[in-house]
Formats: C-alpha cells, sequence, structure tokens
C-alpha cells in the first residue's frame, strides 16, 4: 500500500539547508499498525506529515495505492488526503461551535455529499467510536477522550485506506489514553491501516510494528 524510497526532506534557514530525512525507505502492507517513535527533532512528524500529502519529499519517491504521490500537484494531493487519508490530531481540531455530529459531517460537506446520507454517514462513524448520544453535543460538552472519539469518527467518514493518527494520546491521561486506543485496536482488527506518531512506549506497544527514527534515518524496524 505505502512505498517510500530514499526520502529525503530539507528547509532552508537563510542560507541554510537543515536536514530532516535522510534516505529514508520503507513498505508499510495493507490492515498494518504501524507506530513511529523517535527522540524530538529525529524527523518522525515529517515522515506522517510526507506519508500523509501534507508535505511533499525534497527527493525519494512515494507510492500510495500504486499512485506516484511525489509527482502529484496541490489539487491532486488535496484529492488524495480527500479520499484516501484520515487524520487525528493530537488537539482534536475540532470546530468549537457545531456539534459532534457536524464536526464529523465536514469531510462529506468538502466531497459534495448530500445532506441526508452526510448525516446518516456521519452517525453511523459516531457509532463506530460509541459516542452515538453524544452526537448533539458542541465539543465543550464532552470529554477530551470523547472529543478525540468525533476526531476519529471525522477520520473515519470517508471510509478511508489509511488513519494517520499524530500523538492522539498526547493530551489525554492514561486511562482515557487506554480507551482511545482500544478504538483503534477495533479499527486495527476490522482492517484498516493505521499509522501513528507516538513519543510513548506503552502507547506504542499496541501497534504491530514500531520504527523507530534517529537525526532523519530509520534507526530500526520492529516486528511484534
Amino acid at each position: 500500500m505505502i512505498r517510500l524510497a530514499n526520502i529525503c526532506k530539507h528547509y532552508l534557514l537563510g542560507e541554510v539547508v537543515l536536514s530532516i530525512l535522510k534516505g529514508v525507505t520503507l513498505h508499510i502492507a495493507p490492515g498494518e499498525f504501524v507506530a513511529i517513535m523517535g527522540p524530538s527533532g529525529s524527523g518522525k512528524s515529517t515522515l506522517l506529515n510526507i506519508i500523509g500529502c501534507l508535505d511533499v519529499a525534497n527527493n525519494g519517491a512515494y507510492h500510495l495505492d500504486e499512485i506516484p504521490v511525489t509527482h502529484l500537484v496541490d489539487d491532486e494531493l488535496s484529492n488524495i488526503r480527500r479520499t484516501k487519508l484520515g487524520f487525528v490530531f493530537q488537539m482534536y481540531n475540532l470546530i468549537p461551535r457545531i456539534s459532534a455530529l457536524r464536526n464529523v459531517e465536514l469531510p462529506l460537506v468538502y466531497a459534495g455529499i448530500a445532506p441526508q446520507e452526510r448525516k446518516r454517514r456521519a452517525f453511523e462513524a459516531l457509532e463506530r467510536v460509541n459516542l452515538a448520544d453524544r452526537a448533539g453535543h458542541i465539543p465543550a460538552q464532552l470529554s477530551g477522550g470523547q472529543q478525540q472519539r468525533v476526531a476519529i469518527a471525522r477520520a473515519l467518514v470517508n471510509e478511508p485506506s489509511v488513519i494517520i493518527a499524530d500523538e492522539p494520546t498526547g493530551s489525554l491521561d492514561s486511562v482515557v489514553s487506554a480507551e482511545i486506543m482500544d478504538v483503534f485496536t477495533t479499527l486495527h482488527g476490522q482492517g484498516k491501516t493505521i499509522i501513528m506518531v507516538t513519543h510513548e512506549e506503552n502507547i506504542a506497544g499496541y501497534a504491530q510494528r514500531i520504527l523507530r527514527l534517529r537525526d532523519g534515518r530509520l534507526e530500526s524496524d520492529e516486528k511484534r
């Protein structure tokens, strides 16, 4: 499903070249649950952004479902994000003044889905994360764990090939973190491909494979 070959990423800071990724090569098969770990500055978030088509590599090749992502323009990358990828972030990124149901509907609005179908699919996505009874609540009326469930439902609503999760438990306590990871484990059991950045070893332990980065290079690839 995902093939990266010799991925390099750098940024220009004035006349200084800051190298972030230095030739990362890896394959991720459909249905895998992969955690990406590494110290601050190792390149893990940059790698996740490239996999999620939020950023592009300077060198190397990236194929997603046999699509050569490396050569796509902005509109094509946007279409890939909308149709093949679902995103879950540490801070939830919910719109505060609209209900959980409407937050989950948003990707379908951008996809041009009719209102009745949007509501049906959004409610089903909330049911998948056991939050249908909170569909009418705004984010301020929900706990952190419930808000993250809404974010997961939003990531699921377009039935993406891959769920991209960036520190999904970083703002949660250990009990709620375990509940959220149980949701990801269930989704993985249903066949979803999940790629997650985390700095917590116990959270990475939910994955079946751990990629460790250091200084922009893939240091180890552990299958569990």
